[in-house]
C-alpha cells in the first residue's frame, strides 16, 4: 500500500475515443450449401416451428463451435397484403415490427414504411415487400462502418451460359453513405445502390437500406427479375443435386410461399457479403508526472538494511529507485486500478518522468 500520494490535476487527465474496424467476409457457400447433405437439408441453417425466419451459422448449428452469423426473413406492408397469401399476418407483422423499430412513426402516429429514397415522405420509393438481413452482434459489433457494406446477389434464377452459376450477378452497396446518410430511431442508416454512380443512373436506383448501429440490411424484393425457391421446393420450381434451379413461373413474393421458402430462396442467391464492423473504444489517459525531487525513496522494507540504503555504496551517492507499478487511487486513498510497466524505470534526483496510463472501456 502506498504511503505517499500525488494528486492528478485537470491537465493530467484526457478522454479519447478510438474506432477499431474489422473486415467481415461472408461467402455465399455458408448460406447455401457448405453443409448441405441433400437438397433441402442444410445442417448450418436453423429453422423454427413459428416459421418466421431462418438463422444461418458458420458450422452445423448443433456443433459447439457454431457461431450465429445472421437471420434472414421476409415481410410485406399492409398495403401489399392479402388474406389469400400464405402466412399473410406473419409477413405483415414482421414488416410492421421492423418498420416500427427502424423507421419509427410519422406525425399521425402511424408506422412509417421503408422508403428507398430516405426522404420518409411515403410518397415515392416505398418498399412494401422486403427481405431483412439481421447480422449478429458478433459480426456487426457496435456498428457497420459506413461505405463498407457490399452484397453480391444473383437477381435471376437463370443458369449462366457456361452452366456453372446463375446469371445476373449484381453488387449492391452503400456507396454514397461516407458523405450522405440519414438518422432514424435505430441510429444512422444509408441507402443501398446497385453501383457507385448513385441514383442518377437508370440502372442504379436505391433498392434498400442498411442500418449501421442496428446491423440490419433491408432489401426490396423488386431487385429480383424472376421467381425462386429453396432446395427441395415443389411449388416454386425444381432444384437438382448440383444446386441448379428451374422456375415454374410462380410470383415469389405474393403467393402461397412461406417465409421459410422465401428466406431459403434468398439465401441461395447470395454470392457473398462484405463489410467492416466498428468497435468504439473509449479511453481515459492519465499523465502521471514525476518531478526530480519525488519518489526517489521507497517505503519497501527491503530498501533499507542495517539503517542504510541498499542502493548507496557511500554517503555521497544519490538515492535511487526503480519504478515498476503505478496505482490509481480514489479521493479517500482507496486503490481503483493498477498499471504495470513492461520493465523497471530508473528514478533519481537528476531525472523527471511522465508516465502515460490508459484505461479502456
Amino acid at each position: 500500500m502506498a504511503s505517499t500520494f500525488k494528486t492528478l490535476l485537470g491537465d493530467d487527465v484526457v478522454n479519447t475515443r478510438t474506432m477499431l474496424h474489422e473486415a467481415i467476409p461472408i461467402t455465399g457457400t455458408i448460406s447455401s450449401g457448405t453443409y448441405q447433405n441433400t437438397p433441402g437439408t442444410e445442417l448450418n441453417i436453423k429453422t423454427f416451428s413459428h416459421g418466421m425466419f431462418e438463422s444461418v451459422y458458420d458450422y452445423p448449428y448443433l456443433s459447439s463451435s457454431a457461431n450465429h452469423i445472421f437471420d434472414v426473413t421476409y415481410g410485406h406492408s399492409p398495403a401489399a397484403s392479402s388474406s389469400a397469401y400464405n402466412q399473410n399476418s406473419k409477413k405483415t407483422n414482421i414488416y410492421n415490427q421492423m418498420a416500427q423499430v427502424l423507421m419509427g412513426y410519422n406525425v399521425s402516429g402511424n408506422i412509417r414504411t421503408f422508403d428507398s429514397d430516405g426522404l420518409l415522405d411515403d410518397a415515392s420509393g416505398v418498399m412494401n415487400q422486403c427481405f431483412f438481413l439481421n447480422f449478429s452482434r458478433l459480426l456487426a459489433k457496435d456498428e457497420i462502418k459506413k461505405n463498407s457494406f457490399r452484397l453480391k446477389i444473383h437477381t435471376s434464377g437463370t443458369v449462366a451460359a457456361n452452366g456453372s452459376e446463375r446469371a445476373n450477378l449484381l453488387t449492391l452497396g452503400d456507396y454514397k453513405s461516407a458523405n450522405e446518410f440519414r438518422t432514424s430511431p435505430a441510429g444512422d442508416y444509408g441507402l443501398i445502390f446497385t453501383n457507385s454512380a448513385g441514383a442518377g443512373a437508370a440502372n442504379s436506383a436505391s433498392i434498400g437500406l442498411v442500418f449501421y448501429q442496428a446491423g440490419i440490411a433491408v432489401l426490396s424484393s423488386s431487385i429480383f427479375v424472376d421467381e425462386f425457391g429453396p432446395p427441395g421446393s415443389t411449388d416454386l420450381g425444381t432444384w437438382d443435386g448440383s444446386g441448379n434451379y428451374t422456375s415454374t413461373g410462380v410470383d415469389m413474393a405474393q403467393t402461397g410461399s412461406t417465409i421459410e421458402n422465401l428466406s431459403a430462396g434468398f439465401r441461395h442467391r447470395l454470392n457473398d457479403i462484405n463489410f467492416n464492423n466498428t468497435i468504439e473504444l473509449n479511453s481515459t489517459i492519465y499523465f502521471c508526472r514525476v518531478n526530480h525531487n519525488e519518489f526517489n525513496y521507497s517505503s519497501n522494507p527491503t530498501f533499507v538494511s542495517g539503517s542504510k540504503l541498499v542502493v548507496k555504496s557511500n554517503v555521497n551517492d544519490l538515492p535511487l529507485t526503480y519504478i515498476t507499478t503505478i496505482g490509481l487511487y480514489s479521493s479517500d486513498n482507496e486503490m481503483l486500478a493498477v498499471a504495470k510497466l513492461s520493465e523497471p524505470i530508473r528514478k533519481d534526483p537528476n531525472t523527471e518522468l511522465t508516465l502515460r496510463v490508459r484505461l479502456d472501456y
